[in-house]
Order: structure tokens, then C-alpha cells, then sequence
């Protein structure tokens, strides 16, 4: 099934990048960024945990990844010079329990898309990978160059997608970038777009809601970790910091400079119960909390500690504090919308 949702800024004189997963939090982000740079960003999503409403800032079809023909004929349809790639299962406890979900549809489906762009001359991507691909380090600051040794079906999906990648550079020069990011956070600040998930599982959303009174508490999974109050410990960045980097790294790739893979993060770590309080400080309300037990898969202590894409890249996260992540997050849960 395929829409269009009509045109979008600069799609007269921009070049089109197809988003897949551009209907979800950070995909439809990344399209905001997109437009306001020019580009004409067209949104590859099936709706299964995105939203048709996020879809402001250029055309849209919707397709599954698992269904080559569809992803060809948006090849065909668009001709983008580049591909960014969000679309994936992402809940860590449910890949878990059911990794072979995680292995069909996330590294099923990239190949899927890869092959699609390799067989459309489409030779620039970027793609959402994840510092799950590390594991835990037991309070390593960790930097490109870590071990990768995932503990989950979620991280080693990602990871073994970051090999399709290198081997599609060796065998036909697909050029690639690879964010590796860490906890994402907050909203748009001017409000057209924010976090929305079927189920909410992020830690700020739902605290939020446990604030507001639509949920009856937030639930602590585990507070007898390694780490100083016993709750993991956490590297967040603002999803609009993230969305400025995926632009920069595609202008990495059109100045024609090599693959290359960036951890994004802010390099600052907060325990659950730091972003407890922190909560409760901008919102000037009680967070409810209840104490669980460790979910399977969790690692205590995930901090970046490279600046390579501050150095490489020129990326400056302006809005990749604490305060300003809950703020932007808090206004959108405010806001009259999305169906909540």
C-alpha cells in the first residue's frame, strides 16, 4: 500500500532521502531536521508503532521492509540519494523472550532495504544503531572502539546489521555512517512532534505519565546494581540534538569522506532515581514510584565517553541536559493530539 501525504519543504529544489521508520519518535525528528536543511524527506513506514500524524515534512509510503517489491518501487518512485534507516523492533525485555522476532524483522528487513538501495545506485546510508551493541562494560565510559558484545537479541541485531553494512561497502561501495546512540529523550521544542509509543517503555515518558496521573506509579526495575543509589545508570541525549547529528552525517557522506560509526551521547551519566528527581524539580510535582525487580538484558552502567562526532562531525547537542530533555518532554505530554 503506498500515500503520499503531498508535498514537503524544498521538495521542488531538495534532494529526497528515503527515512524509513520516519512515522516514529526519532525518525520523524530526523525528517524535521531534514527539511529545514533542504532535503525532501520521504517517509518509508508500515504504521505498526509510527504515526500518520508525524508525517509533516514530505511525502509518505507505507510499506513493510519484509516486502522487497514495495521498497523498490519507492527506489523507483523517488530516486533518493540517500537512505536513513530508524525502522526496527527495539524493546529489549521482548527480545528476550522472543529473539527470533528480532532477527527476522530487523535484520530481515535491512537486508531487505540494503539490497533495494545497492539495486537503485543508492550508495549513501545512515543508520540507527544503538549502544546496546556494546553490552555492559561494569562502568567503562565507552567510545567507538569498545568491544561490542551485546547482551540482548536487540543489540545483536543492530550489531550484525553494522556487518551487512561493511560487507555491502567491500562488495559494492555502499558508503554508510552508524550512529551507536544512547538513551534519547525530551520532545521538539516547538511542540509539532514528540515521543509517542504503543507500549511507552522509556523511563521520562513514563514517569511523566506516572506524574500526570495516567499511569499509578512509575515501576524501578532493580535498585541492587553496581552502581551509586543501585539503579542502572544512563548516558541521555535530546532527540533533537540526535536528529542534527543523522543531518550532519549525511553531509559527511556527500562530501565523500569514508564509512565511519559515531556513539551519540552527552557523556554525562544519571541513575534512574537522578531522573526521578530531576522530574519531580521541573514539574513541581511527586514522582509515585514502585521498586521491581532487574528485567533480563539491562546493563548497569551505559555511558558514552567519545567526542568523536563533536570533533568529526562538527556536532554541537544544544539541548542534551536533563532539565531541558524533561521540559520539552512534559510540554508535549501536556499538548492536545496524539491519541495518549
Amino acid at each position: 500500500m503506498r500515500r503520499s501525504n503531498g508535498p514537503g519543504k524544498g521538495e521542488k529544489m531538495g534532494q529526497h532521502v528515503l527515512v524509513t521508520g520516519g512515522a516514529g519518535y526519532i525518525g520523524s525528528h530526523a525528517c524535521k531536521a531534514l527539511a529545514a536543511a533542504g532535503f525532501v524527506p520521504v517517509v518509508f513506514d508500515n504504521l505498526s508503532t509510527g504515526w500518520a500524524e508525524a508525517v509533516k515534512f514530505g511525502p509518505f509510503v507505507q510499506g513493510d521492509l519484509v516486502e522487497r517489491a514495495a521498497l523498490d518501487a519507492a527506489f523507483a518512485r523517488f530516486s533518493p540519494v540517500a537512505v536513513m534507516h530508524f525502522a526496527a523492533l527495539s524493546l529489549v525485555g521482548e527480545s528476550m523472550k522472543n529473539p527470533g522476532l528480532y532477527w527476522r524483522a530487523n535484520v530481515t528487513g535491512a537486508l531487505n532495504l540494503i539490497e533495494a538501495a545497492v539495486a537503485a545506485g543508492c550508495g549513501q546510508f545512515v543508520f540507527s544503531s544503538t549502544c546496546a551493541t556494546y553490552g555492559d562494560h561494569d562502568g567503562v565510559l565507552v567510545d567507538e572502539d569498545t568491544e561490542q558484545r551485546p547482551m540482548n537479541a536487540y543489540g545483536g541485531s543492530k550489531r550484525a546489521i553494522e556487518d551487512m553494512l561493511r560487507d555491502f561497502e567491500a562488495s559494492h561501495g555502499l558508503r554508510h555512517v552508524i550512529f551507536r546512540y544512547f538513551n534519547v529523550a525530551g520532545a521538539d521544542p516547538e511542540g509539532e512532534i514528540g515521543e509517542q509509543h504503543r507500549p511507552e517503555t522509556h523511563l521520562i515518558p513514563l514517569l511523566l505519565e506516572a506524574v500526570d496521573g495516567r499511569r499509578p506509579a512509575l515501576t524501578v526495575f532493580g535498585s541492587d546494581y553496581n552502581t551509586p543509589d543501585g539503579t542502572c545508570v544512563r548516558d541521555y541525549v535530546h532527540v533533537s540534538d540526535l536528529a542534527d547529528a543523522h543531518v550532519l552525517g549525511l553531509g559527511w557522506l556527500q562530501q565523500g569522506k569514508p564509512s565511519r560509526a559515531f556513539n551519540l551521547g552527552s557523556g554525562s551519566g544519571f541513575s534512574v532515581r537522578e531522573v526521578i528527581r530531576a522530574a519531580g524539580q521541573v514539574t513541581n510535582r511527586e514522582v509515585p514510584v514502585i521498586e521491581g525487580e532487574r528485567r533480563p538484558g539491562d546493563a548497569a552502567f551505559l555511558v558514552s565517553g567519545s567526542n568523536r562526532a563533536v570533533a568529526e562531525l562538527g556536532w554541537a547537542p544544544r539541548r542534551s541536559d536533563m532539565r531541558s530533555m524533561i521540559l520539552d518532554a512534559w510540554r508535549w505530554s501536556q499538548k492536545p493530539g496524539f491519541e495518549r
